[in-house]
């Protein structure tokens, strides 16, 4: 007797996503402590607070160009050392000068792009740090910027490189199927880490928003880089 089997199931996107915040757990909280205890110490502890209102006065100097700098050292530099110092052991080779190509102007424009989003942040909801002001911030962070800006072209940026910069079929991009495949599970994966962190980087006053939004950037990059890079050893 013949029993028709029913094709499986395709998983939900955000099932993939979900399941990556849970492998990511870990390396989340260990950030997620990190920056509550920067800010912290920054309330509670003067002479942190003297060293980070320094940090605020070279960010007010430098302007957009601070922001550049730090994403570009936070999500380019920090993580490709690490990858030569621990996964190819002080090795360095031309994939390294490829993947800087690519991550130097990507994290330089994303960190503009960042501060003059908390720039308009500010003017829409004030810069006073308090409970009603910090969740008006994170609920636009998370839930605008992050599913109309950020996870898209974040997605689409290394699936470029990814593909060796082949332009063709790049439509696919902009399509429901691709967000719901692609960028949907992005978002699950990441609310669980950066809806903490936003809303911490956010109790600061804005000149340490974005200097606290580099550390973390860097913090998560390494840590996101050694847990792929692992994974890779691994297969």
């Amino acid at each position: 007797m013949n029993v028709s089997q029913e094709p499986p199931r395709k998983e939900a996107p955000w099932m993939a996503g979900i399941r990556a915040a849970k492998a990511n757990i870990v390396p989340a909280l260990i950030v997620q402590a990190v920056m509550l205890t920067v800010v912290l110490l920054y309330y509670f502890y003067p002479p942190t607070r003297d060293l980070l209102d320094q940090l605020a006065q070279v960010k007010e100097r430098m302007g957009y160009g601070y922001s550049a700098l730090a994403a570009v050292i936070a999500g380019g530099f920090v993580p490709e050392i690490m990858r030569i110092i621990v996964f190819q052991k002080g090795k360095v080779i031309r994939q390294n000068f490829a993947n800087l190509l690519f991550t130097v102007p990507f994290w330089g424009f994303s960190g503009v792009v960042v501060d003059l989003f908390y720039r308009f942040q500010e003017q829409w909801f004030g810069a006073e740090v308090t409970v009603g002001v910090v969740v008006a911030k994170v609920l636009v962070d998370q839930f605008v910027f992050n599913p109309f800006w950020a996870a898209p072209t974040g997605a689409w940026g290394y699936d470029l490189k990814n593909s060796g910069y082949n332009f063709k079929g790049i439509g696919r991009f902009f399509t429901l199927k691709y967000y719901r495949d692609v960028i949907v599970p992005i978002l699950f994966a990441t609310w669980g880490v950066w809806i903490p962190l936003v809303a911490i980087v956010y109790s600061l006053p804005s000149l340490l928003q974005i200097p606290l939004f580099a550390l973390a950037l860097a913090m998560w990059v390494m840590l996101f880089t050694w847990i792929n890079e692992a994974r890779m050893e691994e297969k």
